[in-house]
Parts: C-alpha cells; structure tokens; sequence
C-alpha cells in the first residue's frame, strides 16, 4: 500500500513554469496530468477519460500488483500500454519493484526499501549503478511489451528523494518530476472519510495555473470512494471551461528535448 503524506508532497514539490506548454490558441495556460501505476482499479477509466476529452498525460510505471491478481508490467497489461503509446502519451519509470529510498549511507550507497519482487519490504543497500539498473528494468519491460521507448523520465516512489539519489538518477540520463506544491496532489491516496471527491475536485479546480504538474494515480487500494470516477472528468472539464490546455512533459519547459 503506498502512502503519501502532505509532507511528502511539499517536499517534492516543484515550482510551476511560467507560461508554459504548447502556444495553441486560445489557451490560458497548460496543465500537465501524470498518472503513477498502482492498484490500476481505474486504468480503464482514465484512458477513456482522456480519449474523451481528447488530451494526452503521463505515464510512470512500476511493476505494481493489481486487482486483477497480476503486476502492471506483466504481459497481460501490453495491450493497456500499446494503446496507450498509439494514443500518444509520454511514459516515465517509476522503478520496477516500486523501491524506497530511506536514507544516503555515509559511503556514498544509498539505504532502498522496495515494495515488490523478491525483496519486498526487505533493507537493501545499493549503489547509484544498482539504482540505475532498477530505473532501467521498467525500459527494458516497456520496450518488450509495447516495442517502444520510455521518455527520460523518472519519478521516486512517494516522490521521496535524497541528494545521492537524485544524482544517482541524474548519472544515468533521468530527470526527475515531482509535482506541484498543493493543488498539484490529487490526494487520492488520502483517506475519503477525511478528504471527500468533492473537497478535492474543489482544491483542484481552485488552484492549479498554468504550468503546473498534476499528479493521480491508477487505482489506490486503501481508498474506500475511489477518486478518478468522481473527480477526473469534471475536473478536466472545469480546467477547460478555465481556458487551459493539457500536455505532456513531453512539452514542458523543463523536460522537454533541446532542439
């Protein structure tokens, strides 16, 4: 079960572009939607959601267990991921065993945690080099299933970084994406009995601006009222009604290729 906490999240935070994103006119500003795997009770959903509406997003994976009983980079998940590349989303690794970082060791390793594989919830301690490989498998996994690519992206699990960390994902071509402080958290890991749809809806529509990073997931286990049913169409909704567009970081400042 993952779990994210509001501190997390102001320690990850990023600050949003200025007039960033794509020039199509008419638009206000560009929001950018990233979707974490996870329990993928609502994969179906937000793919048909965006298709809806037309907008691409997103995507960091790890290989998660989902309530269908398999992991979502499994072979039965390619033909979700190949729609999802024939649609023209961007994909990010979010490390194949969806692995912690818990502290920089004094020698330069680094002290991991992964959730899944062989060594769930068991202390590792590795090199930049093994983190590296581990941000890799998800490529190698990517490109079996869907023949394609991942974008040079990287997200931390809970978005948890230290300094050897960050460099290590750096040596070996990633950069990383947090998400925006505050409105840039969907909060759909947070209880619903404490943080209702409508309450998060609300936080959303209210204070995302242009540039921004958004970030959801594709199904939490722990939440009783799931949140992508009730929350993310209308919320793509209302941000259009705003005037604001959607892209992915294909297309934001920071990440996007240098001519």
């Amino acid at each position: 079960m993952k779990k994210l906490l509001a501190a997390v999240c102001i320690a990850t935070a990023i600050p949003a572009a200025v007039n960033a994103g794509p020039s199509d006119a008419g638009c206000k500003g560009t929001i950018y939607l990233t979707f974490d795997t996870g329990s993928q009770s609502q994969a179906d959903y937000i793919a048909s959601t965006l298709n809806k509406h037309r907008i691409k997003a997103t995507f960091f994976l790890a290989n998660e267990k989902t309530v269908n009983g398999d992991y979502a980079l499994d072979p039965s998940w390619a033909p979700y991921w190949k729609a999802r590349v024939a649609e023209g989303h961007a994909f990010g690794t979010h490390t194949f065993d969806h692995v912690y970082v818990q502290r920089d060791l004094p020698d330069g390793r680094l002290a991991m945690k992964p959730q899944f594989g062989a060594q769930a919830g068991k202390p590792q301690v590795w090199s930049a080099g093994q983190y590296c490989d581990e941000l890799r498998r998800v490529e190698q996994r990517f490109t079996e299933l869907t023949g394609s690519k991942l974008d040079p992206l990287w997200r931390a699990p809970g978005g948890k970084l230290t300094p050897g960390l960050l460099a290590a994902g750096k040596s070996c071509g990633y950069a990383h994406v947090g998400w925006t402080e505050g409105a840039g958290f969907s909060g759909d890991e947070l209880p619903s009995e404490s943080w209702s749809n409508n309450r998060l809806l609300q936080r959303a529509l209210n204070g995302l601006k242009d540039g921004d990073i958004f970030v959801a997931h594709l199904g939490i286990w722990s939440r009783k009222d799931p949140w992508a049913p009730a929350v993310l169409d209308p919320l793509i909704s209302g941000l259009k009604e705003k005037g604001y567009c959607f892209a992915t970081l294909r297309d934001h400042p920071t990440y996007r290729k240098k001519p």
